[in-house]
């Protein structure tokens, strides 16, 4: 049931005061994990350079820190460090470590590990049997464990994230196998949670999902080349063309005979792709499982109409990823879709600041309201979702203060009520506005005068073909594997 608030201003700045002093210590929005690439050529070129665009395209994963590591006939060249792609890479240093015939990048953010350089991936290793570097998107439910293994063995470790526990794994049975492979293969059984990787030794590529497919990984060709990537609009920038899916729990290996699979752990347990990749991780441009980002966007504004309809004037979507829902409840609807807000395209991410006060001031900065749109009209404010609630709230404001007469606000997802463990910051339920208030108190603390979210059902309903199955937990609580109470973001790192 959706409970109307009538809010004059008055009202309004009051409970202003309310939502800062009860949650001005929680974020402003769910955290992507990262993006993964990597190419293979049979010949020498410059694989630096295509790397560094495809992680120009996957950057909304990631933007924290940044990696490339260059095969140049078994010498390892690479660079990483904090910050965008186009901060850390240079000309200069793209020159540095151009030439080679594999490479592997990564864009991060911090699931799990500090931000800091020592956790900036693609981790690169070297044992006796050789190099490997190694880039990962997810997050493991046993690390903790695995990695107290390992050190009771006598491992030591110099980052606090989940991708060097899945290097030792791999490399403990590197040491006993005849190839990378095997020991890849070998170390899967070893592994709990959600890991999409790409791994490179002197000789070849390989590219692997954990056996439920949380996160998306796709096979590609360039020429020649066969290029792997989180999403496929990494294919689009550098003009390589979509192969397939790599299915949960397959390996790919690429080497100079050509590409093979291994299927060992392939259908072993039911799949189940982050649904939340449709909702927003995913670039609109992107087809995860053979279904467009953009369709289910679409389909999930049809849904939202359907659900929680309303009398207004105006329907408009939160840049990016609340636009193309906003104009799938449009086009349901009958209702005009109008420009609601100009986008700073040169401020990041609000989650990039490190503190509550800069949050508050680049949301501003961020988005400005467009008066015309919104002036003396009822508006139908989409969102890709509500977590904290901070930023929703302001962004209320920023309509209201335009002018709008009433504010009926739709949400693209369920209400978030659960933590997630395979590869976003949602990590505990004392984060969660929803699991602190209920929708009517909701509705009241962002300014709005109605709230409504997507039901749970039309949510697994928004990607209808899809070649696979789907995680909700982060809404409905039905983890596809066990998981354990809790895991802190810094869960590696000293307790002093």
């Amino acid at each position: 049931m959706i409970k109307k608030y009538k809010l004059s201003h008055k009202k309004y700045n009051a409970s202003t005061t309310i939502l800062t002093s009860n949650l001005s210590h929680l974020n402003s929005h769910v955290h992507e994990e990262c993006g993964v690439f990597g190419i293979y050529s049979a010949e020498k070129t410059n694989v630096a350079m295509q790397t560094y665009l495809a992680l120009y395209a996957l950057q909304h994963r990631g933007q924290e820190a940044c990696g490339i590591v260059v095969n140049d006939r078994g010498i390892f060249n690479y660079h990483k460090d904090v910050g965008l792609v186009h901060e850390v890479f240079t000309k200069d240093i793209l020159h540095r470590i151009e030439g080679g015939n594999i490479a592997v990048g990564h864009v991060r953010y911090s699931t799990t590990g500090g931000s800091n350089r020592v956790n900036v991936q693609p981790m690169v290793v070297r044992h006796m049997k050789g190099p490997m570097a190694i880039a990962h998107n997810g997050n493991l439910v046993n690390a903790g464990e695995l990695r107290s293994e390992y050190e009771l063995r006598g491992g030591i470790f110099h980052s606090t994230n989940d991708s060097e526990v899945i290097s030792y794994a791999v490399t403990e049975e590197r040491l006993k196998t005849r190839s990378i492979e095997e020991a890849v293969e070998a170390a899967l059984s070893k592994l709990s949670g959600a890991f999409s990787l790409v791994i490179m030794s002197p000789q070849k590529l390989i590219a692997c999902r954990d056996p439920h497919g949380f996160r998306p990984l796709s096979l590609g060709k360039l020429g020649k080349a066969y290029v792997v990537a989180s999403e496929t609009c990494a294919f689009d920038t550098i003009g390589a063309k979509f192969e397939r899916d790599i299915e949960p729990g397959e390996i790919v290996v690429i080497e100079d005979s050509g590409i093979r699979s291994i299927s060992t752990h392939c259908k072993k347990v039911p799949s189940a792709t982050c649904v939340f990749e449709y909702v927003y991780f995913a670039r609109p441009d992107s087809i995860i499982s053979g279904v467009s980002v953009q369709h289910a966007r679409l389909r999930a504004g049809e849904f939202l109409w359907k659900e929680h309809p309303a009398d207004a004037d105006v329907v408009i979507g939160v840049p990016d990823s609340g636009l193309d829902a906003a104009l799938g409840l449009s086009r349901a609807s009958g209702i005009p879709y109008g420009v609601g807000f100009i986008k700073n395209r040169y401020v990041g991410r609000t989650f990039i600041q490190p503190s509550q006060s800069d949050r508050t001031d680049n949301v501003r900065i961020k988005l400005n309201a467009v008066r015309e749109t919104v002036r003396g009209k009822r508006v139908i404010l989409v969102d890709d979702s509500i977590v904290r609630g901070t930023t929703s709230r302001r962004i209320v404001n920023l309509i209201r203060e335009a002018g709008a007469r009433e504010i009926h606000v739709r949400i693209s997802s369920p209400p978030f009520k659960n933590p997630c463990f395979f590869g976003t910051d949602i990590d505990s339920r004392d984060n969660l506005i929803a699991c602190k208030m209920e929708i009517e108190e909701i509705c009241y603390q962002i300014g709005a005068d109605t709230l409504g979210y997507l039901s749970i059902d039309a949510v697994n309903h928004l990607a209808d073909g899809a070649n696979c199955g789907f995680c909700d937990a982060c809404f409905s609580g039905n983890y596809p594997l066990p998981v354990p109470d809790e895991i802190p973001k810094d869960k590696f790192e000293m307790k002093i």
